[in-house]
């Protein structure tokens, strides 16, 4: 499963990474900010929620964002810099792909208006993509806070740790488990899949040439999707219900019908088969761990304590 929004270990590392994760979270509340910033989540919500009303595509995209944050040594807004020579924002995975900074910037800019230096970048990113779930009729969950900002961004990071949209079932199980998730985890998050859409490139190969997926949908998708040109040409990763983040993800699946290699390999005769096939099922499980699976992303790698910083902006370091 590769997060794009519109195109996404040895033991003893393993068992670190989890230990280190296990030292963090507890320092993570839902609560961080009730007495330095009351306010804070109402905030977000307003800005947030405008910025949607005026493009309902910015959901996914932000959700996105959030998850190509987290990935890329932790969940601290590492993604948002651009004040650098080379940034998170450049790379492959990430460049003329992920959108939704200038609403995180928006939403920064309300949030110091009222309480100045006190909310960081990488919890407004958390709270956002939380308030973009409900926005396009996905679960809400409780955001845990008290992250502090990265003073750097990490280009070369985010070549090796997000995943490709080609990948195998097996090098896509590889990565999420380095994180800590599991492969509930992986296919509850791929579910975001439900909404945004994919740029031409990132599954012109699937269309034309996939053997394992359905001849009539296929042709749909060839439509829109020149085979030698149009790389930027947009579709809907979904096509039931593209604006609304439920389980017709899951139902495409099982009929061949995923738009992208690492979307249809989750149900090909691999582990995460039953998964797949129960929250085709089963649309309040995949919502419940949905949320779950979100909490558990955010716990990855947060700077807390005085490491980092608060950013005056989210797009700079102070």
């Amino acid at each position: 499963m590769a997060f794009r929004e519109h195109h996404v270990l040895p033991a003893f590392l393993f068992l670190s990474m989890l230990v280190s994760a296990t030292t963090t979270k507890a320092n993570l509340s839902s609560t961080f900010y009730d007495k330095t910033c009351p306010k804070a989540l109402s905030t977000i919500r307003t800005s947030i929620r405008a910025g949607i009303s005026r493009e309902r595509r910015m959901a996914a995209s932000l959700i996105r964002l959030h998850f190509h944050d987290c990935f890329v040594k932790g969940c601290d807004g590492s993604i948002l810099l651009n004040d650098t020579a080379t940034n998170e924002r450049d790379v492959i995975f990430n460049k003329n792909s992920a959108r939704g900074y200038e609403l995180i910037d928006n939403a920064k800019t309300e949030v110091e208006k009222i309480c100045p230096g006190v909310v960081s970048c990488a919890d407004i990113l958390a709270v956002a993509a939380r308030d973009s779930s409900v926005a396009v009729s996905g679960p809400s969950w409780t955001v845990k806070l008290g992250r502090r900002d990265s003073t750097t961004p990490y280009p070369d990071v985010a070549l090796s740790d997000l995943p490709r949209f080609t990948e195998s079932l097996p090098e896509l199980i590889a990565r999420f488990e380095h994180k800590g998730l599991s492969e509930r985890d992986m296919v509850a998050l791929s579910g975001s899949h439900s909404i945004g859409q994919a740029q031409c490139f990132t599954f012109r190969d699937r269309i034309y040439n996939g053997g394992d997926i359905d001849a009539g949908f296929a042709s749909t998708r060839r439509r829109g999707c020149p085979v030698s040109s149009g790389d930027s040409k947009l579709a809907p990763l979904e096509l039931v219900t593209p604006n609304q983040l439920d389980n017709n993800y899951f139902k495409n699946l099982l009929q061949k019908k995923g738009l992208l290699q690492s979307d249809q390999v989750l149900f090909s005769g691999g582990s995460t088969d039953s998964i797949v096939s129960e929250y085709s099922r089963n649309p309040s499980k995949f919502l419940s761990d949905f949320a779950s699976a979100m909490v558990k992303m955010g716990d990855i790698e947060p700077l807390t304590g005085s490491a980092g910083q608060i950013r005056r902006i989210c797009h700079a370091v102070n």
